[in-house]
């Protein structure tokens, strides 16, 4: 990559010029989506199996689910095709068959659960780092977690031609990838499907269907804001998109409090004047806490240690504590 410039755009790094035709054309179809993956692809090296854009080249086999149920909004057919994306971790596409996995808290238990929606521009979802992981966090904090692995935008079956479409589009290049403008009907359906499902069962995951939560990561923050929007009597109970689509947002009167956390040198951020996403809530007199970190990019996840952003989630469990949302079995 030496002698190349470098800009950020809405979906990743690409060089320039390339970057300027990128954004015309992206800009020409409304494209608001983003996501950790193509954040960091144009910068990890290439290998005999790693093209451009750092995901790997290979299908793997899908990975054993356990604690796993199938939403019923799931399809008929399953078209999933795994791979390894940013750092190794598993990471799945053209997911026609939504689901939860469930993660058990250690003891002490607490009554809050919180559903964890992947990033992946809605082409795929960033299953381990930006799901699973998350979720084994909070269960080791007692608070049950469920990773939602919802409906993607169909993409090339074959894992090669869709990195090659995806360097193409990383590139700026004409490629047959379309993230979307905002969140698509059906990973809004799986949404508030999931939300319904763990009220539901609130009982036999000894959880209290007033304490449910939603968060989600780049893409699955722009779903944790669909699902506040438009969930109606659906809605979570509270909501964390993190590094999400920061515009203005329809907050409605009765929305559930919010904890957002985004990097300064996100470039989510530079297409927004001001914070448009926390005026909102506040202007409808919500509840809202924003936590901006000096550094972290695109795609911090759970952040690395000794990161300007290390520390993030204890920051969101101490405010669900505030938030009354960390009562213990029995309390009321």
């Amino acid at each position: 990559m030496a002698g190349f410039r470098f800009s950020v755009s809405r979906y990743g790094i690409v060089p320039l010029p390339a970057a300027r035709r990128t954004a015309m054309k992206w800009r020409a179809r409304g494209v608001a989506a983003t996501s950790a993956l193509l954040a960091v692809a144009a910068l990890l090296p290439a290998g005999p199996a790693v093209a451009q854009s750092g995901i790997s080249t290979e299908a793997v086999a899908a990975p054993a689910q356990p604690d796993t149920v199938l939403l019923p909004t799931a399809e008929r057919v399953d078209r999933e095709v795994w791979h390894k994306s940013d750092g190794g971790r598993l990471a799945v596409r053209n997911v026609t068959r939504a689901t939860l996995t469930l993660f058990r808290p250690a003891e002490p238990r607490t009554r809050a659960a919180v559903i964890i929606a992947p990033g992946g521009a809605f082409l795929g979802l960033e299953m381990d780092k930006e799901g699973w992981l998350i979720a084994r966090w909070f269960a080791s904090h007692g608070v049950t977690a469920l990773v939602l692995k919802y409906r993607t935008l169909p993409t090339p079956p074959d894992q090669k031609v869709f990195v090659a479409e995806l360097d193409k589009m990383i590139a700026g290049q004409p490629s047959v990838l379309a993230p979307p403008a905002d969140t698509p009907p059906a990973a809004l359906a799986d949404g508030l499907a999931a939300l319904r499902y763990v009220r539901g069962h609130a009982a036999e995951l000894g959880i209290d269907a007033k304490r449910v939560g939603f968060m989600g990561f780049s893409a699955g923050g722009f779903l944790t804001r669909s699902v506040i929007e438009h969930g109606g009597a659906d809605k979570p109970d509270f909501a964390a998109p993190i590094y999400p689509n920061m515009g203005p947002m329809q907050v409605p009167a009765d929305a559930p409090p919010m904890f957002v956390a985004i990097a300064a040198d996100d470039f989510l951020l530079a297409r927004q004047q001001g914070l448009p996403l926390l005026e909102s809530y506040r202007a409808a007199g919500r509840s809202i806490e924003f936590h901006l970190f000096s550094k972290g990019g695109h795609g911090f996840a759970a952040a690395a240690a000794g990161s300007p952003e290390e520390g993030w989630l204890d920051l969101m469990l101490r405010w669900m504590r505030t938030q009354g949302l960390l009562a213990a079995r029995g309390d009321k």
